[in-house]
């Protein structure tokens, strides 16, 4: 699939991995809605010249809604990118107590449940879609699914559930001829990280093997580009991360 010729749904496309994914679809002539429950996203898609529709993705009208407007928009999907997440830190048992189950369910709701809220509803426009190849689904799932750290429970839980359906929602839409991946990335300079104190994010830099640095979000951007440009990634789950593995 080319760049130019898809028509890319990206959730959290208001800002920092999202953002940058938008941004890199457009200047590659595809068609761009972003999807952000910040209203404030839409003079950001302005810029780039893409749709912005307002969206809650852990809500099935909301969602519904989105995707019937971006249809509208752009006459179809071909790509769905999920970049929309929190990241939350609770110790299991900390010094007030266990960790509060209303925000390890709301991590739950936002990263992985919203995610694939998206994706099913996305998948099932895409099959309407003509030829062999009809869509390309690319998920965040982040290094914390494999070794988070301390305070990550709830983070690190929802981003394995990301890598750990990657597969089996793969085989699903095979015989859709839709693809899906997705991508774990390490530490990124998001807004996010760059609101911490520059000597915070020095350190987390020292900790990536090489390049010793924070990952740009322009350079998640262009691994979304290559998944949608090589047809025969399917079903896998890359790591993003300048070989970064968590103490």
């Amino acid at each position: 699939m080319q760049l130019a010729d898809t028509r890319s749904i990206v959730t959290g496309g208001a800002s920092g991995l999202g953002a940058a994914t938008a941004r890199l679809l457009r200047e590659a002539g595809g068609a761009v809605a972003v999807l952000d429950r910040d209203p404030t996203g839409r003079d950001f898609a302005r810029s780039i010249g893409a749709a912005f529709i307002e969206t809650d993705v852990t809500d099935e009208a909301s969602v519904t809604r989105a995707i019937e407007a971006a249809v509208t928009e752009m006459g179809g999907i071909s790509v769905c990118v999920n970049c929309a997440g929190i990241a939350t830190g609770e110790k299991t048992v900390g010094r007030d107590g266990p960790h509060r189950l209303d925000n390890f369910r709301r991590t739950i709701e936002i990263n992985l449940i919203g995610s694939f809220n998206v994706l099913r509803l996305a998948a099932a426009e895409m099959a309407r879609n003509e030829g062999e190849e009809k869509g390309v689904i690319v998920n965040t799932a982040s290094v914390a699914a494999y070794d988070g750290q301390a305070g990550q429970a709830a983070y690190a839980a929802s981003k394995a559930g990301i890598a750990g359906m990657t597969l089996p929602i793969a085989r699903d839409l095979a015989r859709s001829g839709i693809r899906v991946m997705a991508i774990a990335p390490g530490i990124f300079a998001t807004p996010m990280m760059r609101g911490l104190p520059q000597e915070v994010q020095d350190g987390l830099a020292t900790e990536v093997t090489f390049p010793k640095r924070l990952g740009d979000p322009a350079e998640f951007a262009r691994m979304v580009g290559a998944v949608i440009e090589n047809g025969y990634l399917n079903g896998e789950v890359i790591r993003l991360d300048g070989a970064l593995r968590m103490r």
